[in-house]
C-alpha cells in the first residue's frame, strides 16, 4: 500500500508547529548564556538538543507530505 501524503491542513498545522519549534529554539540559545544557574543551564542545554531533533524530524515530514518538492520548504 502507497504512503499517502498530508492532507493540505495537516501541513499547515505541521508548519505551525515547526515555526513555534523555531522560535523556541532561538529564544533558549540566545538565553543560555544569560543564565548563571547550572541547573537552568543543564534543562535549556537539553531543551536545545530535544528541539534540534524535533525541527530535524519535522522538517522531514515536511519534505516527504510537501507536493511541490522540498524546494518549496526553503
Amino acid at each position: 500500500m502507497e504512503r499517502q501524503g498530508l492532507a493540505p491542513n495537516e501541513t499547515m498545522q505541521l508548519h505551525e508547529i515547526l515555526t513555534l519549534k523555531n522560535l523556541c529554539l532561538t529564544k533558549s540559545v540566545t538565553m543560555s548564556p544569560l543564565v548563571s544557574d547550572e541547573e537552568l543551564k543543564l534543562i535549556l542545554q537539553n531543551d536545545i538538543v530535544k528541539m534540534e531533533r524535533q525541527i530535524r524530524e519535522l522538517k522531514n515530514l515536511m519534505e516527504q507530505s510537501c507536493p511541490a518538492g522540498p524546494d518549496i520548504l526553503h
